[in-house]
């Protein structure tokens, strides 16, 4: 897994790429915690380039999303693949994520 971060006009963007799991999920709560740190009012975690989420690493953003509301600010999920957007809509948090909205 990859995880880089640029600003945007509104906030942060967070792209990741490869495979979030229990190994490496720690690096993409980093990047989170380092954003809301930063008090950027709307973080954007881009997940257009990952190919694999499991529970752990869908835990960290459903995380990052309360952490956010409780600072008055904005975390949303952004571009799944399909087949991680199927785990998300099984799971139920697409709508908490911010996907589809």
């Amino acid at each position: 897994m990859n995880v880089s971060t640029s600003k945007t006009d509104t906030g942060s963007k967070i792209s990741v790429s490869g495979e979030v799991d229990v190994s490496n999920a720690s690096g993409l709560r980093d990047a989170i915690d380092a954003a809301l740190e930063e008090k950027a009012p709307s973080i954007e975690v881009d997940l257009s380039q990952v190919t694999y989420i499991d529970s752990t690493g869908i835990g960290v953003l459903v995380g990052g999303v309360h952490r956010a509301a409780d600072a008055g600010l904005s975390l949303s999920v952004s571009n799944p693949q399909r087949n991680v957007a199927r785990v998300l809509d099984m799971l139920g948090v697409s709508g908490e994520l911010g996907i589809g909205e």
